[in-house]
């Protein structure tokens, strides 16, 4: 089902039917789209822990990737808000990104995708670009082990430019647990540090912004 795209700079509220059941979104159209277009699917916290699209940090990472000139989509997990479902330990959830990404290709036609998220989000975000292929991927705060052993391999690296950013004073996930699991990839990744900066970033997302818009618009060049 194609919808209509919303006027440039307007925030439009969604229930999209997908095979998991409706999805709750806000899809952000950008005041200038990029050409060739681009859209962002952005993945909010943990359902279980008080998640939503409506998450500061959610808002904040699709905010950013509008003003980059994208259309972007944050949406609510499975059983959060107005989405239909129970939360399936981030394998439906996953399922549910891949699915976004290419609702949001038939919607906007010949746009690359990015991926993007915070906390639970990011890590699910990370799990789901082995499928999408995105052209870039941006994770805040992203809990490698949290859900999973310390054993369990690392998913695999997104093929694409990416950058990781992290507070060294988050409260929630393991700041030195994170910075380890991302340097065993190659090629590296953008990796950025926000000194003093709890797993929230509280006061601080005007910083997030000056980093992921400019990298944003960099890939958004090539």
């Amino acid at each position: 089902m194609t919808l209509s795209i919303p006027a440039p700079g307007i925030t439009a509220p969604l229930l999209i039917d997908a095979p998991s059941g409706q999805i709750e979104a806000l899809w952000s159209a950008p005041r200038q789209c990029a050409q060739p277009p681009a859209v962002a699917v952005v993945c909010h916290p943990h359902p279980l822990r008080g998640g939503a699209m409506t998450n500061k940090v959610t808002w904040a990472l699709a905010n950013a990737a509008q003003k980059a000139g994208m259309h972007a989509l944050r949406f609510n997990f499975r059983g959060v808000g107005k989405s239909s479902g129970e939360h399936a330990q981030g394998i439906g959830e996953t399922d549910d990104v891949v699915w976004l990404a290419q609702w949001m290709q038939a919607q906007v036609p010949g746009a690359r995708v990015a991926l993007m998220g915070f906390s639970f989000g990011g890590w699910v975000s990370i799990q789901a670009a082995a499928r999408v292929q995105p052209f870039v991927q941006v994770s805040v705060a992203p809990p490698f082990y949290k859900y999973v052993p310390a054993t369990a391999p690392l998913p695999q690296r997104p093929s694409c430019p990416w950058m990781v950013i992290h507070g060294d004073a988050d409260e929630i996930v393991d700041f030195a647990q994170t910075r380890a699991a991302v340097d065993h990839y190659q090629p590296a990744v953008v990796w950025v540090t926000v000194e003093g900066a709890g797993h929230f970033f509280h006061g601080r997302l005007t910083e997030l912004d000056h980093h992921i818009a400019p990298f944003l618009r960099a890939q958004l060049s090539i």
